[in-house]
């Protein structure tokens, strides 16, 4: 049996495929299992897939249902104690895999681990701005909620989980079209620490295709009022999902959508956010959308940080 599961979704990413599997392929520890899920493709990500022959890819193809069911298709399918996901656009450095298994090797107790990530935006590549205090050359164990403030130190290309953890809190939710990670990742935040590496082992490409970067698909976000109970007795929780309705909230004044800006608005404590996000979230659209298309230029080279956080 093989030591990773590598579950990798696979939805219309004909220029992209051959690199993150050859990514893996290229590994430093060799004792992985490929797990590639085709969610629908109607382009050639299956022929470019199939060009590869290795025994240790497992291909399955099914209906179109979204990412989060191609993922639990995967965890399904895995026999693997320890599961990683990689998007079909994204990349791993050669010793990603190696790394975890140091990192899992020398804290057996721990269930849940994860890499520092850079961006390959339309300019350059940068490297994720986390909100941690290093206090060791190589690895934290962290709270979610007060690491993820800047950048989520789980993200779905550089995290390996135990599968022990899904049964615990159960898989991706299908009904979110967007956010499902985050939803995930709050409930895995609530039970489990994390075991962070500051070295940057996974690399997020840009693809201007993706499904994240459509605004209008907040309409099926994500839903925070399921975690109203937990937030009252758990500050850090409080918090970061103020961050997040702040960044849904400015989303849903961009398209339109006047209800669902103040489902996302009226939770916030915002004394709490602070002043310049309170004075966003009174800003016009128009306003808005020059801010960020400015803050985006500037995070385009490595200046500044997230558009919505």
């Amino acid at each position: 049996m093989a030591f990773f599961s590598i579950i990798i979704p696979l939805y219309n990413k004909e220029n992209f495929i051959k690199n993150t599997i050859q990514g893996v392929l290229d590994q430093t520890f060799q004792d992985f299992e490929i797990i590639v899920v085709n969610d629908g493709s109607t382009d050639k990500s299956e022929e470019k897939l199939l060009q590869f022959n290795d025994s240790r890819i497992q291909y399955f193809s099914k209906k179109n249902e979204g990412v989060s069911s191609a993922r639990n298709y995967g965890i399904e399918k895995a026999n693997a104690d320890f599961i990683a996901f990689l998007d079909a656009d994204d990349y791993w450095y050669p010793s990603f895999l190696e790394t975890i298994f140091n990192n899992i090797s020398n804290l057996a107790d721990q269930k849940v681990f994860s890499a520092a990530i850079e961006f390959d935006t339309s300019k350059k590549t940068i490297p994720a701005k986390y909100s941690i205090s290093k206090t060791n050359e190589e690895l934290e164990i962290v709270n979610y909620f007060k690491a993820s403030i800047k950048e989520s130190v789980l993200c779905a290309s550089s995290s390996v989980f135990h599968k022990s953890v899904f049964e615990e809190i159960g898989n991706f939710e299908t009904k979110i079209k967007s956010g499902e990670d985050t939803d995930l990742w709050i409930r895995i935040g609530l039970v489990y620490p994390i075991v962070f590496s500051w070295k940057i082992l996974a690399r997020y490409v840009y693809d201007p295709k993706s499904l994240s970067k459509n605004s209008k698909i907040i309409i099926e976000n994500l839903d925070l009022s399921k975690f109203e109970e937990a937030e009252k007795t758990n500050s850090d929780l409080k918090y970061f999902l103020d961050l997040n309705r702040f960044s849904l909230a400015i989303k849903s004044k961009l398209v339109g959508e006047k209800a669902l800006f103040y489902n996302y608005y009226n939770p916030i404590d915002l004394k709490k956010i602070g002043w310049k996000k309170r004075t966003l979230l009174l800003l016009p659209a128009f306003a808005l959308r020059f801010l960020i298309s400015f803050k985006t230029f500037l995070a385009n080279f490595g200046i500044g940080s997230s558009v919505f956080k």
